[in-house]
C-alpha cells in the first residue's frame, strides 16, 4: 500500500470484538494428552486456513439456557461452547447425553446445523443439562485490533466424555484428527501457522502432564494485556508487531515483522510515532532479555507506511539499514547494504535461518520479499494483503510486472505469506492464485469499459468500479489507470487527447463485464 492519498478519509476505528467460546478437547493416550484440532476451510473469513479448536462466537439465544453453576455471560460461553463442539464435530458434553441412540444425536445435531430447531429446546427435549464444572476455564484471548474480525473468545478445557467419538462434519472444516502437543509444536516450528492461543495451550500441554496444574497455567496467557497478545509468532522465527501508520483504509496498521530464531532483522518499522516506536521497542527488548539481539533494518520498499520509522529504529538500535538500490534511491537517508534479487540472508539462531532476498517490483520499483527456505514462509510485505487490497500506482507501479510477480511467488513455491495488512495467509498458492485471477477479472471489466468512441478515465473508472464503495474511487482511479497502462502497451486500448482531455479508446469488441469485490 502506499501512502494515504488526499481526499480520503481516515479508516475506520477497529470493531468491537465479538464474544465467544472455544474448547480444547482431550483425551488421554498411551504416549500422553491428545488435543483435538481442526484445520479450518481456506476460503473463511476468519483464521482460514489455519488449524484451531472447536468453537465460535456467542449468540443470543445462548443466553436463554440454563447453566448449572454459572449464570449471565459465563453461562452463555458455556453454553455456546457447548453448542459449537456438538455442531461441528458432535460431541455433546450434556449430562444425559449417553441416553440418546446415535440416530437421535444425528437427527438432533442435523436439526440444530439447519436451525430448524434451537439449542435450548434440543435440550429440554431429550432431558439434557449442562453443568459449568464440565468445561474447565483456560483463559480468554481477544483478537489484535490490527485484524479485520475480530473475537473475545473464552477458552474450556474438556475431557471427551466417556463413549463419545468425535465426528466432523465438513462446513468450516478441511479436516480434524486428535494430535499431541509435541506433533503440534513440531509442526509449528516447521511452518504451520498457529494462532497465540493454540500456541501456547500445545506448549503448555507438552510441558505439563498434570491437567489441574495445565488448566491454571492455560488461564494466563503470556505476554497479553486484557486477553491481547503482544507477541504474536504465526509461525516459529517470524513475530510481528502490528503498528498503527498512515496506510490506506480499511487497513490501519502496518505489521513490522522481528525474524529470527537469534538474530533478528526488523522488517518495516513503518511509523514515525514516539508511542508506537515505545511498543516496537519492548517488544525487541522482550526477545533481547530472552537472548535476541537484532542484526539489521530491512525495507521491503519505500512507502512512508513501511519506511517512516526505520532511520529511528536504526539509530536506536545501532545497527544497519538494509534495502534493494531502488529503495534506496527513494528514502531520505542513506542505506547500509543494498539487498540483491537471489542472495541469502544468514540469520544465526536455534536453529538459523536462511532468507532468500526476492525482488519483486511492480507495486514499487524496489519491493523485495524474504522467504525462510526451510518452511517457505515468506514476509512478502505489499504483495498481497490480509486486510484491504494493493494499490498499483501507474506513478511508480507497473500492473504488468505486478502480475509477473504474483506468479513468480506462486510458482517459487512460498508455503505461507506474511503480509504487511492484516493476518497471515497459510494457503500461499490459493492466496496469490486468486490475486492474479482478481486482476485479471478486472482488467477485462477495465476494458469493458473502455467505450468505442472513447472515453475518460473518470467515465471509466464508474462503470468499471461500480461495486467499490464511492470513498474508495479515488484510489479506484488510480488502479484503473494502471490497468489502461497495461492495456495500452498490450495494444488493446489507445490514449488520446482531445481538447487538453485524455481519452482512452478501443477497437477490439466489446466483452463483458465481469463482477469484482475490491479496487484491484
Amino acid at each position: 500500500m502506499s501512502e494515504r492519498l488526499p481526499g480520503l478519509p481516515p479508516p475506520p476505528p477497529p470493531g468491537e470484538p465479538r464474544l465467544a467460546a472455544s474448547v480444547i478437547l482431550y483425551r488421554r493416550a498411551e504416549e500422553g494428552v491428545e488435543v483435538y484440532w481442526l484445520l479450518r476451510a481456506p476460503g473463511l473469513r476468519f483464521a482460514g486456513g489455519f488449524h484451531a479448536f472447536p468453537g465460535g462466537k456467542v449468540d443470543a439465544a445462548d443466553a436463554e439456557v440454563h447453566v448449572e453453576g454459572a449464570s449471565g455471560e459465563q453461562a452463555a460461553v458455556r453454553v455456546a461452547a457447548v453448542r459449537e463442539l456438538f455442531e461441528e464435530v458432535g460431541v455433546l458434553v450434556a449430562r444425559g447425553a449417553e441416553r440418546m441412540s446415535a440416530e437421535a444425536r444425528n437427527e438432533a445435531r442435523k436439526a440444530l446445523l439447519d436451525g430448524t430447531v434451537s439449542f435450548g429446546a434440543l435440550m429440554a427435549l431429550h432431558g439434557l443439562t449442562l453443568h459449568a464444572e464440565d468445561l474447565e476455564e483456560a483463559g480468554r484471548w481477544v483478537t489484535p485490533p490490527s485484524l479485520p474480525v475480530r473475537f473475545d473468545a473464552r477458552f474450556f478445557l474438556v475431557a471427551l466424555p466417556r463413549g463419545e467419538v468425535a465426528e466432523p462434519w465438513g462446513g468450516e472444516l478441511a479436516e480434524a484428527e486428535w494430535v499431541r502437543p509435541a506433533e503440534a509444536l513440531s509442526a509449528w516450528a516447521h511452518g504451520t501457522l498457529l494462532h497465540p492461543p493454540q500456541l501456547h495451550v500445545f506448549r503448555v500441554l507438552a510441558n505439563i502432564a498434570d491437567l489441574p496444574t495445565a488448566a491454571a497455567a492455560l488461564r494466563v496467557g503470556p505476554n497479553t494485556k486484557d486477553g491481547v497478545p503482544d507477541d504474536v509468532e504465526f509461525q516459529k522465527g517470524i513475530r510481528v508487531v502490528p503498528l498503527l501508520t498512515a496506510t490506506l483504509p480499511p487497513a490501519a496498521h502496518t505489521n513490522c515483522y522481528l525474524v529470527g530464531n537469534g538474530e533478528l532483522l526488523v522488517v518495516d518499522p513503518g511509523t514515525a510515532d514516539e508511542a508506537e516506536l515505545r511498543r516496537l521497542y519492548f517488544a525487541i527488548g522482550r526477545l533481547e532479555g530472552e537472548g535476541y539481539w537484532v542484526k539489521a533494518v530491512v525495507l521491503t520498499h519505500h512507502h512512508g507506511d513501511h519506511a517512516s520509522g526505520a532511520a529511528r529504529v536504526a539509530a536506536e538500535l545501532e545497527v544497519p539499514l538494509w534495502c534493494h538500490a531502488r529503495t534506496a534511491e527513494r528514502i531520505p537517508v542513506k542505506a547500509d547494504r543494498l539487498l540483491e534479487d537471489g542472495e541469502v540472508l544468514e540469520l544465526a539462531g536455534e536453529p538459523p535461518m536462511r532468507l532468500r532476498v526476492l525482488h519483486t517490483p511492480g507495486h514499487a520499483p524496489g519491493h523485495i520479499c524474504l522467504v525462510d527456505e526451510a518452511s517457505r514462509g515468506a514476509v512478502v510485505g505489499d504483495m498481497v494483503a490480509g486486510v484491504g487490497t494493493i494499490l498499483i500506482d501507474p506513478s511508480e507501479g507497473d500492473m504488468a510486472e505486478y502480475l509477473r510477480q504474483l506468479a513468480r511467488l506462486r510458482e517459487y513455491p512460498v508455503r505461507a505469506l506474511h503480509p504487511a495488512h492484516g493476518p497471515a495467509l497459510p494457503n500461499a498458492a490459493l492466496a496469490l492464485e486468486r490475486y492474479i485471477q482478481h486482476r485479471l477479472m478486472r482488467e477485462a471489466k477495465v476494458l469493458a469499459a473502455v467505450p468505442e468512441g472513447g472515453g475518460t478515465l473518470e467515465a471509466i473508472t464508474a462503470v468499471a468500479y461500480d461495486d467499490t464503495p464511492p470513498f474508495l474511487h479515488t484510489l479506484a482511479e488510480r488502479s484503473a489507470l494502471a490497468h489502461l497502462v497495461k492495456l495500452e502497451r498490450d495494444g488493446k486500448v489507445v490514449r488520446k487527447t482531445s481538447h487538453s482531455l485524455t481519452l482512452w479508446e478501443r477497437d477490439t469488441m466489446q466483452v463483458p463485464s465481469p463482477s469484482g469485490r475490491a479496487p484491484g
